[in-house]
């Protein structure tokens, strides 16, 4: 989790340093608040709440994807009420130094037995990526096995005490299509290449590295980071350098597509995750999947997430990270479920069209985990958080 917290952290000042705009390169992560921002929270009546009100109403009907619905509101600088001020009050002094004392402990020991079981082992390099994801024996079991430990340890610390997991017997059809039911096996079996997944927050990824212990693309600059560059080569991630030619882009397309393959092939590989929407969403909308994780025509896995919530939501959608780490550490429980679905094996229609290979295992998710299909992206979530940037900075 801290590794990609620290990556879209630096991504947020970049994007906050210049003028949004929607055809702006990144991963479409949340715009951090204006530095400095001490404000308080909204007054109901201040001489500019109501055009302010009806404009924010407006866009939420428009970019309903990426609305917050909790208590704490819009951007999470909603008016709380007396008992919810108290809550958070107690919490701060409280609950937030332990947990964050705890997460870092847990942070610095995976640390220590990924450093130790590297040692005196040379990293993987190929098409400019570094990493131990092939690394076996015993070295690779510890740091597996104690990565999903403690992964989901720090979500217990985190106040995810239970997840509850469910399995849907959704099964795929030759045409493309899906349905319920028993249906004969697909000629092609085995294992799926790579996990497919909503994404909603970046808890997503501390769960999934305490499901399956994936590799997931990251920004090339994670790898320097102190503590989490050796925890991401670890886990085997593609490094990215979104700032980069499209040559460049291409490139690691093709290590994806062959990692995937890889690991359809390989039992000892390890599965690649990815979030086919590009950027994280309120939990309620599925958004058009980009077609990376479907180009190695491999099965995939798909997997549905939920966060459910009575005060504060998980979602990671246009809040700040820091005030949404410390909203969440601050609640005293928080709550996930896990839908998973049978490994979906592409006809050979879908094979051929990686888009409608795409475009149906969407439709499956959205249907299974009722969700609303979204046709917005990344372009409108850049274009709502300037403009909410921009209304709140006048009030």
């Amino acid at each position: 989790m801290v590794m990609q917290l620290a990556s879209m952290e630096s991504e947020l000042k970049t994007l906050n340093s210049k003028d949004p705009k929607p055809n702006g390169i990144g991963d479409g992560e949340p715009e951090p608040e204006p530095e400095g921002d001490d404000r308080p929270l909204l007054n109901s009546s201040d001489s500019t709440t109501t055009t302010t009100s009806d404009t924010i109403q407006d866009m939420e009907i428009k970019y309903a994807a990426y609305v917050r619905r909790d208590a704490y509101g819009t951007m999470g600088r909603g008016d709380l009420p007396a008992k919810e001020k108290l809550l958070l009050g107690f919490a701060l002094v409280t609950l937030l130094p332990i947990r964050v004392v705890l997460a870092m402990t847990v942070l610095v020991f995976y640390y220590a037995i990924c450093r130790v079981c590297t040692l005196f082992s040379s990293p993987n390099r190929d098409n400019e990526q570094e990493h131990y994801a092939h690394m076996g024996g015993w070295r690779r079991a510890v740091i597996v096995r104690s990565g999903r430990a403690l992964s989901r340890f720090m979500l217990f610390i985190f106040g995810f005490y239970w997840i509850p997991e469910s399995h849907i017997p959704v099964h795929h059809d030759t045409d493309g299509d899906t349905k319920n039911g028993d249906k004969t096996q697909p000629e092609e079996v085995g294992r799926p290449g790579v996990v497919i997944s909503n994404h909603i927050s970046y808890l997503d990824i501390l769960y999934q590295m305490s499901s399956v212990f994936p590799s997931f693309v990251a920004k090339r600059s994670v790898a320097k980071l102190p503590f989490i560059g050796l925890i991401s080569k670890c886990l085997g991630c593609v490094y990215v350098q979104r700032e980069s030619k499209s040559s460049d882009f291409k490139g690691v397309s093709a290590v994806v597509t062959e990692r995937i393959r890889e690991a359809h092939q390989n039992e000892s590989a390890p599965l690649m995750m990815l979030f086919p929407e590009g950027t994280t969403t309120n939990g309620e909308y599925l958004l058009p999947f980009k077609t990376g994780g479907f180009l190695a025509k491999a099965p995939v896995l798909p997997v549905i997430l939920r966060y459910h919530y009575k005060r504060f939501s998980p979602a990671w959608d246009s809040i700040s990270g820091v005030r949404h780490v410390i909203f969440l550490l601050c609640q005293f429980v928080n709550y996930m479920e896990v839908i998973r679905l049978p490994v979906y094996y592409p006809s050979q229609q879908e094979k051929d069209d990686p888009k409608l290979y795409a475009n149906n295992v969407r439709r499956l998710m959205a249907t299974e985990g009722n969700l609303i299909l979204s046709d917005i992206g990344l372009a409108e979530k850049r274009i709502y958080h300037a403009a909410l940037n921009g209304l709140f900075s006048q009030c």
